[in-house]
């Protein structure tokens, strides 16, 4: 099994799987919070495995084939991205003036609560679909037998990485992250990455159809 496209793999699943604004947002906040995050990261990696795997071997071709479908997926992520980005931006406007009290935000939600959560950011983002089932599914479509699942390995790793590193790493930087001036500008990168992702999505759309 070759090292090297396990490592193409990696690179290209980082790629992906990083803009990702709505979902990887989710998991940030939950991370800030200290708020079931490792269960967070856990659902979406486990979900984003799944779409990984159905498109490297043979979903994506299926979607990329069906042009209708393809669009309505494209639409439906371009308003997703814009949907969250507005409502990151209304935050950025909501008067704090205090830090986030953790364990009070812990007694928020319960376990149930930020599995939906986590759910619809990955299941019902559009975007998410585009990313692992078509791009990458259509990249690791290319590969024949092993090197398909060395592609696959490198992919799915990256996943994991990135997922579990966010939720971990926001819950150590939690006390500097969970200030409300921080909050804000989180806010503020996340919806301009959110706007920028779905403005390359619809100029795509455009030019394909």
């Amino acid at each position: 099994m070759s090292t090297t496209i396990i490592l193409q793999g990696f690179g290209l699943g980082l790629s992906m799987i990083i803009p990702i604004g709505a979902q990887n947002a989710f998991v940030l906040n939950q991370g800030i919070r200290r708020q079931h995050h490792v269960a967070t990261a856990t659902i979406c990696f486990l979900c984003d495995m799944a779409l990984i795997l159905l498109g490297i071997f043979g979903g994506g071709a299926m979607l990329a084939s069906n042009e209708t479908l393809l669009s309505v997926v494209t639409l439906g992520g371009v308003a997703f991205l814009l949907t969250y980005a507005f409502q990151s931006l209304r935050r950025v406007f909501k008067e704090e003036s205090e830090d986030i009290d953790v364990g009070e935000a812990n007694a928020q939600k319960g376990l149930l609560a930020v599995v939906l959560g986590a759910l619809a950011v990955t299941v019902l983002n559009p975007h998410v679909y585009l990313d692992t089932v078509v791009v990458l599914g259509s990249i690791g479509g290319q590969f024949q037998s092993v090197e398909r699942t060395a592609f696959a390995i490198g992919t799915v790793l990256a996943s994991f990485v990135w997922f579990y590193g966010v939720a971990l790493g926001a819950a150590k930087m939690s006390p500097v992250l969970s200030r409300p001036r921080v909050r804000q500008v989180i806010d503020v990168l996340v919806a301009g990455m959110m706007i920028y992702v779905a403005f390359l999505l619809m100029q795509k759309w455009i030019t394909t159809f």
